[in-house]
């Protein structure tokens, strides 16, 4: 029997995906339709909104950076790679400075080269807010992901130099989350809302429809400079769909191939239906980020903070999603190499928990109260309202009396490029948002380091640790792979002992697909890589 909630999700994505053709035939490759998690299609200029989930499927299938990730494997970490740049290398005489040597012979979906000039126009887009081409939203984007663009100057027609503030020997890996579009094809259409119709990047596939808040094609770049990776796809079109039991219902219905974030619940049905359900662990934490910035901020007291983390039930959460999760006890996995031998092993240990608030003078009749601000859907954000509200729950029983802001993903995107007492906040203690930190070290350090805070990085929580800013500068000043790794480790040990956030869950990056789907390897990161896939 079809319930009226499911009657009501097909009817509506029918008005979403009704238009679009059915898939092409297999000799072509196929169309791959998606239906993502965001609420709108992302930008389509090269700077990328809605979060990761902009970059995974707006950025780097249709743009690139100097920088890419190796997305082939599925049994370890995803690793940088070279990109538009062949090579890179500290400048011998001023470690502050990179020298990055482009690719040769690369063109843009509108044939236009790129080259030196292209990469400074680029910059100037997102670092220099008088140029003609000067992108605001782009740009502050941009700079929270790189805060560390001091300069940068063409060297000759291949060569381009980036100057830093400092020594930085994670810089290369920043990169990766900075996208080139193309000069010419802006000249040409005039503005950036106007380019965001027509636009052209370097990448393997080029978008060749877009209708806003609807659907976003995406074509095979036949002239794509890396041979070995033209798309087998004919076509790929990604289509919004934030509700969890809309992507399900066109899933089931055979109106699109994948979805994102299946409902857990859903899972057995679907593997009975012979659909498969594709997971892999890899660099993704699910965290409330703590308010530290805030004059009356209830986080003050690190038992405070280590008490929330023992009070959490997080195999409780991860039955609840169906085993879509894992538990977290810090950024990084506790198989992850960087994880380190912190003190603070968390763990479900009310009784802990407990006692330290009791510590602190908290109680029964004196709870913490504290508002947490979460989304109704977004990038990696997996089922944030039942989630939080299972934590709302779970935490009053060692004194949190929890309330729960719920605005959309835009709008916490928003929140989190403020400092955490502006307005946009809306006077939360925290805010639920995922966030994936891939293997390079750079996106770590924005979450964390002092020097970082909004609008020059993303340390929105306002947290500041003297030993892990000392043990970030032997990083930058290092060229030693095994003193890096060791401090990276100690690191992450400080963070976790001081419970700078709590640690809730790691994601698990599930997809459910049909049997048609082929040539896909789910990689061990927040990306994935689309020109293997084909439709059979």
């Amino acid at each position: 029997m079809v319930s009226n909630t499911t009657r009501a999700a097909t009817a509506s994505v029918a008005l979403l995906v009704g238009a679009l053709a059915a898939p092409a035939p297999a000799g072509a490759g196929g169309t791959l339709r998606i239906a993502m998690t965001a609420s709108d299609v992302p930008t389509t200029t090269g700077a990328p909104d809605n979060g990761f989930e902009g970059l995974r499927f707006l950025g780097y299938p249709v743009y690139e950076g100097l920088v890419l990730w190796d997305l082939t494997h599925a049994d370890k970490l995803a690793e940088i790679r070279p990109g538009l740049a062949e090579s890179w290398e500290q400048d011998k005489t001023d470690k502050s400075k990179w020298i990055f040597h482009l690719r040769r012979g690369v063109k843009f979906h509108d044939g236009s080269d790129f080259n030196a000039d292209a990469v400074i126009w680029n910059l100037d887009r997102y670092f220099k807010v008088d140029a003609p081409q000067s992108d605001p939203t782009g740009g502050a984007i941009a700079r929270a992901r790189d805060p560390w663009v001091a300069g940068y100057r063409k060297i000759d027609d291949d060569t381009v130099e980036i100057a830093n503030p400092r020594p930085l020997s994670y810089f290369p890996g920043a990169l990766a989350y900075l996208f080139f579009s193309s000069p010419s094809q802006f000249k040409k259409t005039g503005s950036w809302a106007e380019f965001a119709k027509a636009p052209s990047g370097t990448g393997p596939f080029q978008i060749t429809e877009f209708k806003p808040r609807v659907s976003v094609t995406l074509s095979r770049n036949e002239a794509y400079w890396d041979k070995a990776r033209i798309p087998k796809l004919a076509k790929m079109v990604l289509i919004p769909m934030p509700e969890a039991t809309t992507r399900l219902a066109a899933l089931r219905a055979g109106q699109v191939d994948w979805i994102e974030v299946p409902p857990p619940d859903a899972v057995p049905s679907l593997k009975a239906a012979g659909l498969e359900i594709v997971t892999n662990s890899y660099p993704h934490v699910w965290p409330w980020v703590m308010n530290f910035g805030k004059p009356d901020t209830p986080w003050s007291d690190v038992r405070v903070r280590r008490a929330i983390n023992y009070c959490t039930n997080r195999e409780g959460l991860v039955t609840l999603l169906n085993g879509l999760a894992e538990p977290a006890a810090g950024i990084y996995h506790k198989n992850d190499p960087y994880f380190g031998q912190p003190r603070e092993q968390y763990s479900y240990n009310p009784a802990k928990a407990k006692a330290l608030m009791k510590e602190v003078g908290y109680g029964p009749d004196k709870p913490v109260k504290a508002k947490i601000m979460i989304s109704t859907s977004g990038s990696g954000q997996m089922l944030p309202l039942p989630m939080n509200e299972y934590l709302q729950q779970n935490l009053k029983e060692c004194y949190f009396d929890i309330s729960l802001e719920v605005v959309d993903w835009g709008t916490m995107l928003v929140a989190m490029r403020n400092p955490p007492t502006a307005q946009q906040t809306l006077g939360a203690d925290a805010i639920n948002i995922s966030l994936a930190h891939a293997t390079e070290f750079s996106r770590f350090t924005t979450f964390f380091l002092s020097s970082t805070f909004p609008p020059k990085g993303a340390n929105w929580a306002n947290w500041k640790n003297a030993e892990f800013d000392a043990l970030v500068d032997l990083i930058e000043k290092s060229s030693d792979p095994e003193e890096i790794a060791a401090d990276i480790r100690r690191a992450h040990e400080v963070i976790v002992d001081d419970a700078a956030w709590l640690f809730i869950v790691h994601d698990l990056n599930p997809r459910a697909m049909t049997k048609h789907v082929k040539g896909f390897v789910s990689a061990q990161s927040w990306f994935q890589d689309f020109t293997r896939i084909y439709m059979e």
